[in-house]
Protein backbone atom coordinates (compact mmCIF):
# COMPACT_ATOMS: atom_id res chain seq x y z
CA UNK A 1 0.00 0.00 0.00
CA UNK A 2 1.83 3.08 -1.24
CA UNK A 3 1.57 6.48 0.40
CA UNK A 4 3.38 9.76 -0.19
CA UNK A 5 5.52 10.47 2.87
CA UNK A 6 6.48 14.00 3.94
CA UNK A 7 9.63 15.12 2.16
CA UNK A 8 12.39 17.49 3.12
CA UNK A 9 12.73 20.21 4.19
CA UNK A 10 10.94 19.35 7.43
CA UNK A 11 11.64 22.41 9.59
CA UNK A 12 9.01 25.16 9.60
CA UNK A 13 10.56 28.34 10.98
CA UNK A 14 9.20 31.86 10.54
CA UNK A 15 6.66 30.66 8.00
CA UNK A 16 9.18 28.94 5.71
CA UNK A 17 10.10 25.30 5.19
CA UNK A 18 13.86 25.03 5.58
CA UNK A 19 16.60 22.47 6.16
CA UNK A 20 19.01 22.50 9.07
CA UNK A 21 21.98 24.78 8.51
CA UNK A 22 24.28 21.90 9.45
CA UNK A 23 22.84 19.72 6.72
CA UNK A 24 22.27 16.96 9.27
CA UNK A 25 19.41 14.53 8.74
CA UNK A 26 17.95 11.63 10.67
CA UNK A 27 16.36 8.46 9.24
CA UNK A 28 12.95 7.25 10.35
CA UNK A 29 12.24 3.52 10.25
CA UNK A 30 9.29 1.29 9.55
CA UNK A 31 9.19 -0.92 12.67
CA UNK A 32 7.37 -3.65 10.74
CA UNK A 33 10.45 -4.48 8.65
CA UNK A 34 13.24 -2.14 9.86
CA UNK A 35 13.48 -0.37 6.49
CA UNK A 36 14.16 3.36 6.24
CA UNK A 37 10.99 5.26 5.42
CA UNK A 38 12.61 8.62 4.76
CA UNK A 39 15.03 11.15 6.20
CA UNK A 40 14.08 14.30 8.09
CA UNK A 41 16.09 17.38 8.93
CA UNK A 42 17.89 17.44 12.27
CA UNK A 43 17.48 20.85 13.88
CA UNK A 44 20.05 22.21 16.30
CA UNK A 45 20.27 25.05 18.83
CA UNK A 46 20.43 27.67 16.09
CA UNK A 47 17.16 26.53 14.55
CA UNK A 48 15.56 26.32 17.98
CA UNK A 49 16.60 29.92 18.73
CA UNK A 50 15.23 31.05 15.36
CA UNK A 51 11.91 29.29 15.98
CA UNK A 52 11.58 30.90 19.42
CA UNK A 53 12.42 34.34 18.04
CA UNK A 54 9.84 34.00 15.28
CA UNK A 55 7.14 32.77 17.64
CA UNK A 56 7.88 35.56 20.12
CA UNK A 57 7.81 38.23 17.44
CA UNK A 58 4.58 36.90 15.97
CA UNK A 59 2.85 36.70 19.34
CA UNK A 60 3.95 40.17 20.43
CA UNK A 61 3.32 42.08 17.19
CA UNK A 62 0.46 40.38 15.33
CA UNK A 63 -3.25 40.56 16.08
CA UNK A 64 -3.46 36.77 16.52
CA UNK A 65 -3.70 36.92 20.31
CA UNK A 66 -6.31 39.71 20.28
CA UNK A 67 -8.62 38.15 17.70
CA UNK A 68 -11.94 36.87 18.94
CA UNK A 69 -12.10 33.24 19.94
CA UNK A 70 -14.78 32.82 17.28
CA UNK A 71 -12.30 33.81 14.57
CA UNK A 72 -9.69 31.31 15.71
CA UNK A 73 -12.25 28.59 16.43
CA UNK A 74 -13.45 28.77 12.84
CA UNK A 75 -9.96 27.61 11.88
CA UNK A 76 -10.27 24.70 14.31
CA UNK A 77 -13.53 23.70 12.65
CA UNK A 78 -11.80 23.85 9.28
CA UNK A 79 -8.99 21.69 10.67
CA UNK A 80 -11.52 19.09 11.81
CA UNK A 81 -12.86 18.93 8.25
CA UNK A 82 -9.37 18.51 6.82
CA UNK A 83 -8.53 15.73 9.28
CA UNK A 84 -11.38 13.69 7.85
CA UNK A 85 -10.47 14.62 4.29
CA UNK A 86 -6.85 13.55 4.80
CA UNK A 87 -7.69 10.63 7.08
CA UNK A 88 -6.65 7.82 4.69
CA UNK A 89 -3.21 9.30 4.06
CA UNK A 90 -2.58 10.49 7.60
CA UNK A 91 -3.58 7.13 9.09
CA UNK A 92 -1.26 5.24 6.77
CA UNK A 93 1.64 7.54 7.65
CA UNK A 94 0.92 7.00 11.34
CA UNK A 95 0.92 3.23 10.89
CA UNK A 96 4.11 3.20 8.83
CA UNK A 97 5.91 5.31 11.42
CA UNK A 98 4.64 3.71 14.65
CA UNK A 99 3.81 0.14 13.63
CA UNK A 100 0.29 0.25 15.07
CA UNK A 101 -2.56 -1.24 13.08
CA UNK A 102 -4.27 0.89 10.47
CA UNK A 103 -7.54 0.52 12.36
CA UNK A 104 -5.95 2.05 15.46
CA UNK A 105 -4.53 4.93 13.41
CA UNK A 106 -7.93 5.62 11.88
CA UNK A 107 -9.48 5.71 15.34
CA UNK A 108 -6.80 8.19 16.39
CA UNK A 109 -7.70 10.49 13.48
CA UNK A 110 -11.38 10.35 14.42
CA UNK A 111 -10.51 11.09 18.05
CA UNK A 112 -8.41 14.14 17.26
CA UNK A 113 -11.11 15.37 14.89
CA UNK A 114 -13.40 15.39 17.92
CA UNK A 115 -10.73 17.20 19.95
CA UNK A 116 -10.62 20.05 17.43
CA UNK A 117 -14.41 20.18 17.31
CA UNK A 118 -14.65 20.23 21.10
CA UNK A 119 -12.19 23.09 21.57
CA UNK A 120 -13.75 25.02 18.70
CA UNK A 121 -16.81 25.28 20.95
CA UNK A 122 -15.21 25.22 24.40
CA UNK A 123 -12.92 28.17 23.70
CA UNK A 124 -15.91 30.35 22.81
CA UNK A 125 -16.85 30.35 26.49
CA UNK A 126 -13.73 32.42 27.23
CA UNK A 127 -15.28 35.40 25.43
CA UNK A 128 -17.79 35.70 28.26
CA UNK A 129 -16.17 37.83 30.95
CA UNK A 130 -16.98 37.09 34.57
CA UNK A 131 -18.33 40.12 36.43
CA UNK A 132 -17.43 40.41 40.12
CA UNK A 133 -20.07 42.22 42.15
CA UNK A 134 -21.12 42.71 45.77
CA UNK A 135 -19.01 42.27 48.85
CA UNK A 136 -16.03 44.63 48.80
CA UNK A 137 -16.65 45.87 45.24
CA UNK A 138 -18.09 49.44 45.29
CA UNK A 139 -20.97 50.35 43.02
CA UNK A 140 -18.66 52.70 41.13
CA UNK A 141 -16.33 49.85 40.12
CA UNK A 142 -16.55 47.39 37.24
CA UNK A 143 -14.60 44.33 38.36
CA UNK A 144 -14.24 41.49 35.89
CA UNK A 145 -12.10 38.47 34.95
CA UNK A 146 -10.75 38.20 31.41
CA UNK A 147 -8.71 35.50 29.69
CA UNK A 148 -5.59 35.94 27.58
CA UNK A 149 -3.20 33.51 25.89
CA UNK A 150 -0.07 32.45 27.76
CA UNK A 151 2.30 33.31 24.90
CA UNK A 152 4.94 31.11 23.27
CA UNK A 153 4.20 27.44 23.97
CA UNK A 154 6.57 24.53 23.31
CA UNK A 155 4.77 21.25 22.65
CA UNK A 156 6.94 18.13 23.04
CA UNK A 157 5.21 14.90 22.04
CA UNK A 158 5.90 11.15 22.43
CA UNK A 159 6.47 8.40 19.87
CA UNK A 160 3.57 6.08 20.71
CA UNK A 161 0.65 8.37 19.82
CA UNK A 162 2.26 11.13 17.73
CA UNK A 163 -0.84 12.61 16.13
CA UNK A 164 -3.10 12.12 19.13
CA UNK A 165 -0.82 13.63 21.76
CA UNK A 166 0.11 16.55 19.52
CA UNK A 167 -3.50 17.52 18.89
CA UNK A 168 -4.42 17.27 22.58
CA UNK A 169 -1.97 20.13 23.08
CA UNK A 170 -2.27 21.93 19.76
CA UNK A 171 -6.03 22.47 19.58
CA UNK A 172 -6.43 24.32 22.91
CA UNK A 173 -3.15 26.22 22.44
CA UNK A 174 -4.19 27.64 19.06
CA UNK A 175 -7.82 28.18 20.05
CA UNK A 176 -6.69 30.54 22.81
CA UNK A 177 -4.30 32.56 20.61
CA UNK A 178 -0.89 31.22 21.55
CA UNK A 179 2.10 30.76 19.26
CA UNK A 180 3.35 27.19 19.30
CA UNK A 181 6.62 25.40 18.66
CA UNK A 182 6.15 21.68 17.95
CA UNK A 183 8.91 19.19 18.76
CA UNK A 184 7.72 15.69 17.85
CA UNK A 185 9.56 12.55 18.89
CA UNK A 186 12.54 11.93 16.65
CA UNK A 187 11.39 8.30 16.42
CA UNK A 188 7.98 9.02 14.85
CA UNK A 189 7.89 12.55 13.37
CA UNK A 190 6.16 11.94 10.04
CA UNK A 191 2.49 12.42 10.94
CA UNK A 192 3.35 15.64 12.79
CA UNK A 193 5.06 17.02 9.69
CA UNK A 194 2.03 16.15 7.60
CA UNK A 195 -0.29 17.72 10.18
CA UNK A 196 1.60 21.03 10.11
CA UNK A 197 1.11 21.17 6.33
CA UNK A 198 -2.60 20.69 7.04
CA UNK A 199 -2.61 23.56 9.56
CA UNK A 200 -1.30 25.88 6.86
CA UNK A 201 -3.92 24.55 4.45
CA UNK A 202 -6.59 25.29 7.06
CA UNK A 203 -5.49 28.93 7.18
CA UNK A 204 -3.58 29.23 10.44
CA UNK A 205 -1.01 32.06 10.20
CA UNK A 206 2.35 30.55 9.13
CA UNK A 207 4.24 32.15 12.03
CA UNK A 208 1.73 30.83 14.59
CA UNK A 209 3.26 27.37 14.23
CA UNK A 210 6.93 26.42 14.20
CA UNK A 211 8.11 22.82 13.69
CA UNK A 212 11.44 21.37 14.77
CA UNK A 213 12.31 17.79 13.84
CA UNK A 214 15.22 16.80 16.06
CA UNK A 215 16.38 14.66 18.92
CA UNK A 216 15.64 15.97 22.36
CA UNK A 217 19.30 16.52 23.16
CA UNK A 218 19.70 18.75 20.09
CA UNK A 219 17.03 21.33 20.88
CA UNK A 220 15.58 20.46 24.29
CA UNK A 221 17.87 22.62 26.44
CA UNK A 222 17.21 25.67 24.28
CA UNK A 223 13.44 25.17 24.20
CA UNK A 224 13.11 24.63 27.94
CA UNK A 225 15.41 27.36 29.26
CA UNK A 226 14.92 30.27 26.84
CA UNK A 227 13.24 33.22 28.59
CA UNK A 228 11.07 33.95 25.53
CA UNK A 229 9.24 30.64 26.01
CA UNK A 230 6.25 30.96 28.34
CA UNK A 231 5.06 27.36 28.60
CA UNK A 232 6.37 23.84 27.99
CA UNK A 233 3.96 20.92 27.63
CA UNK A 234 5.63 17.51 27.57
CA UNK A 235 4.35 13.96 27.27
CA UNK A 236 6.89 11.18 27.67
CA UNK A 237 9.10 9.33 30.11
CA UNK A 238 9.68 10.14 33.77
CA UNK A 239 13.43 10.75 33.50
CA UNK A 240 13.06 13.26 30.67
CA UNK A 241 10.09 14.87 32.39
CA UNK A 242 12.12 15.48 35.52
CA UNK A 243 14.85 17.19 33.50
CA UNK A 244 12.30 19.40 31.78
CA UNK A 245 10.70 20.40 35.08
CA UNK A 246 14.13 21.31 36.46
CA UNK A 247 15.04 23.27 33.33
CA UNK A 248 11.82 25.29 33.26
CA UNK A 249 12.10 26.06 36.96
CA UNK A 250 15.05 28.36 36.27
CA UNK A 251 12.81 30.81 34.44
CA UNK A 252 9.63 29.91 36.38
CA UNK A 253 7.73 29.22 33.16
CA UNK A 254 4.61 27.11 33.08
CA UNK A 255 5.30 23.42 32.72
CA UNK A 256 2.79 20.61 32.31
CA UNK A 257 3.96 17.01 32.04
CA UNK A 258 2.32 13.62 31.54
CA UNK A 259 4.87 10.96 32.44
CA UNK A 260 3.20 7.60 32.05
CA UNK A 261 1.94 5.08 34.54
CA UNK A 262 2.02 1.59 35.99
CA UNK A 263 -1.69 1.01 35.82
CA UNK A 264 -3.67 -1.51 37.89
CA UNK A 265 -6.64 -3.46 36.57
CA UNK A 266 -8.49 -4.87 39.57
CA UNK A 267 -10.73 -7.85 38.79
CA UNK A 268 -13.19 -9.35 41.27
CA UNK A 269 -14.43 -12.94 41.20
CA UNK A 270 -18.05 -11.95 40.50
CA UNK A 271 -17.19 -10.97 36.91
CA UNK A 272 -18.23 -13.13 33.99
CA UNK A 273 -15.04 -15.08 33.23
CA UNK A 274 -14.99 -14.77 29.44
CA UNK A 275 -15.79 -11.07 29.64
CA UNK A 276 -13.02 -10.53 32.23
CA UNK A 277 -10.47 -12.36 30.06
CA UNK A 278 -11.33 -10.14 27.09
CA UNK A 279 -11.14 -7.03 29.28
CA UNK A 280 -7.68 -7.88 30.66
CA UNK A 281 -6.23 -8.85 27.26
CA UNK A 282 -7.53 -5.69 25.58
CA UNK A 283 -6.37 -3.45 28.42
CA UNK A 284 -2.75 -4.54 28.20
CA UNK A 285 -1.98 -5.72 24.65
CA UNK A 286 -3.44 -2.99 22.40
CA UNK A 287 -0.61 -1.33 20.43
CA UNK A 288 1.73 -4.00 21.86
CA UNK A 289 1.39 -2.43 25.28
CA UNK A 290 2.96 0.85 24.16
CA UNK A 291 0.24 2.87 25.86
CA UNK A 292 0.79 5.11 28.88
CA UNK A 293 -2.53 3.99 30.37
CA UNK A 294 -2.08 0.29 29.56
CA UNK A 295 -3.56 -2.06 32.17
CA UNK A 296 -0.17 -3.67 32.78
CA UNK A 297 -0.89 -4.89 36.34
CA UNK A 298 -3.58 -7.50 36.82
CA UNK A 299 -4.73 -7.51 40.46
CA UNK A 300 -7.17 -10.38 40.73
CA UNK A 301 -9.31 -11.97 43.45
CA UNK A 302 -7.86 -15.35 44.48
CA UNK A 303 -10.79 -17.64 43.72
CA UNK A 304 -10.92 -16.64 40.05
CA UNK A 305 -7.21 -16.02 39.54
CA UNK A 306 -6.07 -19.37 38.12
CA UNK A 307 -8.91 -19.63 35.60
CA UNK A 308 -8.63 -15.99 34.59
CA UNK A 309 -4.87 -16.09 34.12
CA UNK A 310 -5.09 -19.33 32.15
CA UNK A 311 -7.66 -17.75 29.87
CA UNK A 312 -5.56 -14.62 29.40
CA UNK A 313 -2.51 -16.73 28.52
CA UNK A 314 -4.50 -18.69 25.94
CA UNK A 315 -5.85 -15.51 24.37
CA UNK A 316 -2.41 -13.87 24.40
CA UNK A 317 -0.96 -16.79 22.46
CA UNK A 318 -3.64 -16.35 19.81
CA UNK A 319 -3.02 -12.64 19.17
CA UNK A 320 -2.13 -12.19 15.51
CA UNK A 321 0.94 -10.00 15.12
CA UNK A 322 1.91 -8.42 11.83
CA UNK A 323 2.38 -5.36 9.68
CA UNK A 324 -0.11 -2.71 10.72
CA UNK A 325 -1.19 -2.26 7.11
CA UNK A 326 -2.28 -5.90 6.95
CA UNK A 327 -6.00 -5.91 7.83
CA UNK A 328 -5.62 -9.30 9.54
CA UNK A 329 -3.07 -7.98 12.05
CA UNK A 330 -4.39 -7.46 15.59
CA UNK A 331 -1.27 -5.76 16.90
CA UNK A 332 2.00 -4.59 15.42
CA UNK A 333 5.67 -4.42 16.33
CA UNK A 334 7.43 -2.41 18.97
CA UNK A 335 8.56 0.99 17.76
CA UNK A 336 12.32 0.41 17.51
CA UNK A 337 15.15 -2.03 18.05
CA UNK A 338 16.23 0.01 21.08
CA UNK A 339 12.81 -0.26 22.67
CA UNK A 340 12.66 -4.00 22.03
CA UNK A 341 16.03 -4.39 23.74
CA UNK A 342 14.60 -2.51 26.73
CA UNK A 343 11.62 -4.88 26.86
CA UNK A 344 13.94 -7.87 26.73
CA UNK A 345 15.90 -6.47 29.66
CA UNK A 346 12.67 -6.33 31.68
CA UNK A 347 12.05 -10.01 30.96
CA UNK A 348 15.48 -10.90 32.27
CA UNK A 349 14.79 -8.75 35.32
CA UNK A 350 11.54 -10.62 35.99
CA UNK A 351 13.32 -13.96 35.77
CA UNK A 352 16.04 -12.81 38.14
CA UNK A 353 13.39 -11.70 40.64
CA UNK A 354 11.76 -15.13 40.64
CA UNK A 355 8.66 -14.37 38.60
CA UNK A 356 7.26 -16.99 36.24
CA UNK A 357 6.93 -16.33 32.51
CA UNK A 358 3.69 -18.05 31.49
CA UNK A 359 3.77 -17.08 27.82
CA UNK A 360 5.77 -14.86 25.49
CA UNK A 361 8.93 -13.29 26.82
CA UNK A 362 10.70 -13.62 23.47
CA UNK A 363 10.69 -12.49 19.88
CA UNK A 364 8.51 -14.55 17.51
CA UNK A 365 10.23 -17.70 16.24
CA UNK A 366 11.61 -16.76 12.78
CA UNK A 367 11.03 -20.31 11.56
CA UNK A 368 7.38 -20.23 12.54
CA UNK A 369 6.83 -16.58 11.61
CA UNK A 370 9.37 -15.69 8.89
CA UNK A 371 7.29 -12.67 7.87
CA UNK A 372 8.03 -11.10 11.28
CA UNK A 373 11.76 -11.76 11.34
CA UNK A 374 12.90 -8.33 10.13
CA UNK A 375 10.60 -6.22 12.27
CA UNK A 376 10.75 -5.26 15.94
CA UNK A 377 8.18 -7.78 17.14
CA UNK A 378 7.84 -9.15 20.66
CA UNK A 379 5.33 -11.73 21.83
CA UNK A 380 2.54 -10.81 24.27
CA UNK A 381 3.84 -11.80 27.69
CA UNK A 382 2.13 -12.82 30.93
CA UNK A 383 4.20 -12.97 34.15
CA UNK A 384 2.81 -14.66 37.27
CA UNK A 385 4.10 -15.02 40.81
CA UNK A 386 4.58 -11.28 41.17
CA UNK A 387 4.65 -9.12 44.28
CA UNK A 388 5.10 -5.44 45.04
CA UNK A 389 8.77 -5.82 45.93
CA UNK A 390 9.63 -6.67 42.33
CA UNK A 391 10.89 -4.00 39.97
CA UNK A 392 8.99 -5.67 37.13
CA UNK A 393 5.82 -4.70 39.03
CA UNK A 394 7.01 -1.22 39.98
CA UNK A 395 8.60 0.11 36.79
CA UNK A 396 6.78 1.11 33.63
CA UNK A 397 7.77 -1.39 30.93
CA UNK A 398 5.76 0.23 28.11
CA UNK A 399 5.47 -3.05 26.25
CA UNK A 400 3.31 -6.18 25.89
CA UNK A 401 3.91 -7.36 29.46
CA UNK A 402 1.21 -8.22 32.00
CA UNK A 403 2.16 -8.90 35.63
CA UNK A 404 -0.21 -10.79 37.94
CA UNK A 405 -0.85 -10.07 41.63
CA UNK A 406 -3.52 -11.76 43.77
CA UNK A 407 -5.58 -10.83 46.81
CA UNK A 408 -7.77 -12.91 49.12
CA UNK A 409 -11.47 -13.15 48.39
CA UNK A 410 -13.41 -10.21 49.77
CA UNK A 411 -10.28 -8.34 50.84
CA UNK A 412 -11.11 -4.99 49.29
CA UNK A 413 -8.62 -3.18 51.50
CA UNK A 414 -5.71 -5.17 50.07
CA UNK A 415 -6.97 -4.72 46.52
CA UNK A 416 -7.02 -0.96 46.99
CA UNK A 417 -3.64 -0.94 48.71
CA UNK A 418 -2.03 -2.90 45.88
CA UNK A 419 -3.64 -0.72 43.21
CA UNK A 420 -2.41 2.45 44.90
CA UNK A 421 1.04 1.09 45.73
CA UNK A 422 2.83 2.83 42.86
CA UNK A 423 4.75 6.04 42.38
CA UNK A 424 2.53 6.67 39.36
CA UNK A 425 -1.18 7.44 39.27
CA UNK A 426 -2.33 7.83 35.69
CA UNK A 427 -5.13 5.31 35.18
CA UNK A 428 -6.67 2.10 36.40
CA UNK A 429 -9.64 -0.21 36.11
CA UNK A 430 -12.11 -1.90 38.45
CA UNK A 431 -14.07 -4.87 37.11
CA UNK A 432 -16.93 -6.30 39.20
CA UNK A 433 -20.45 -7.60 38.81
CA UNK A 434 -21.35 -5.62 41.92
CA UNK A 435 -21.75 -2.05 40.72
CA UNK A 436 -21.81 -0.59 44.22
CA UNK A 437 -18.53 -2.26 45.11
CA UNK A 438 -16.93 -1.26 41.81
CA UNK A 439 -17.89 2.37 42.40
CA UNK A 440 -16.66 2.19 46.01
CA UNK A 441 -13.26 0.81 44.96
CA UNK A 442 -12.94 3.24 42.03
CA UNK A 443 -13.38 6.22 44.33
CA UNK A 444 -10.52 4.99 46.52
CA UNK A 445 -7.99 4.65 43.69
CA UNK A 446 -5.44 7.46 43.43
CA UNK A 447 -5.39 7.60 39.65
CA UNK A 448 -6.45 10.33 37.22
CA UNK A 449 -8.78 8.10 35.20
CA UNK A 450 -10.52 4.99 36.53
CA UNK A 451 -12.59 2.75 34.26
CA UNK A 452 -15.35 0.65 35.78
CA UNK A 453 -16.33 -2.53 33.91
CA UNK A 454 -14.43 -1.43 30.82
CA UNK A 455 -10.94 -0.18 30.04
CA UNK A 456 -9.29 2.44 27.86
CA UNK A 457 -12.09 4.71 26.66
CA UNK A 458 -11.75 8.50 26.78
CA UNK A 459 -13.55 11.57 25.50
CA UNK A 460 -12.39 15.05 24.55
CA UNK A 461 -14.85 16.51 27.06
CA UNK A 462 -13.19 14.88 30.11
CA UNK A 463 -9.84 15.85 31.61
CA UNK A 464 -6.86 13.53 31.27
CA UNK A 465 -3.84 13.43 33.56
CA UNK A 466 -2.37 11.69 36.56
CA UNK A 467 -1.58 11.74 40.25
CA UNK A 468 1.90 11.36 41.74
CA UNK A 469 4.77 10.91 39.33
CA UNK A 470 2.42 10.55 36.39
CA UNK A 471 2.74 14.31 36.09
CA UNK A 472 0.98 17.59 36.68
CA UNK A 473 -1.64 19.58 34.84
CA UNK A 474 -4.42 18.21 32.67
CA UNK A 475 -5.16 17.75 28.99
CA UNK A 476 -8.58 17.60 27.34
CA UNK A 477 -11.75 18.94 28.92
CA UNK A 478 -12.11 22.50 30.15
CA UNK A 479 -8.99 22.17 32.33
CA UNK A 480 -6.97 21.34 29.23
CA UNK A 481 -8.00 24.71 27.85
CA UNK A 482 -7.08 26.48 31.08
CA UNK A 483 -3.45 25.33 30.77
CA UNK A 484 -3.00 27.70 27.81
CA UNK A 485 -4.78 30.71 29.30
CA UNK A 486 -3.72 33.50 31.65
CA UNK A 487 -6.44 34.91 33.90
CA UNK A 488 -6.46 38.67 34.43
CA UNK A 489 -8.49 40.71 36.88
CA UNK A 490 -9.57 44.17 35.65
CA UNK A 491 -10.70 46.68 38.29
CA UNK A 492 -12.14 49.77 36.62
CA UNK A 493 -13.20 52.76 38.74
CA UNK A 494 -15.94 54.80 37.04
CA UNK A 495 -15.79 57.64 39.60
CA UNK A 496 -12.12 58.40 40.30
CA UNK A 497 -11.55 60.16 43.62
CA UNK A 498 -8.68 61.16 45.86
CA UNK A 499 -7.57 58.28 48.05
CA UNK A 500 -6.31 60.49 50.92
CA UNK A 501 -3.80 57.88 51.97
CA UNK A 502 -0.78 60.17 52.12
CA UNK A 503 -1.33 63.71 53.38
CA UNK A 504 1.67 65.31 51.69
CA UNK A 505 4.66 67.10 53.19
CA UNK A 506 3.99 69.65 55.93
CA UNK A 507 5.19 73.22 55.21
Amino acid sequence: MSVSLPSRPTLLIDGKWISAASGDTRPTYNPADATVLTNVDEAGPAEAEAAIASARRFFDTSDWRTQSHATRCALLERMAELLQKHKPTLAKIETLDTGKTLGESEIDIDDVTNVFKFYAKEALKLDHEKRITGGSVPDSVVSRIIHEPVGVCVLITPWNYPILQLCWKLAPALATGNAVIIKPSEVTPLSSIYLVHMLLEAGFPPQSVQLLTAGGASVGPTLTTNTDVDLVSFTGGLATGRRIIQATAETVKRCTVELGGKNPNVVFADCDLEWAIDNVVTAVFVHSGQVCSSGARLIVEQSIADKLVAGVVERAKQIRMGNGLDPTSETGPLVSAEHRAKIESFIELARSEGAKILCGGTRPDPKEFPELAQGYYFLPTVIDGCNRDMRIVQEETFGPILTVERFKDGDEETAVRLANDTKYGLAGGVQSGNKERAERIARQLRHGTVWVNTYGAYTAEAEWGGYGMSGNGRELGSKGLDEYVETKHLWVEDKPALMHWFKGARM
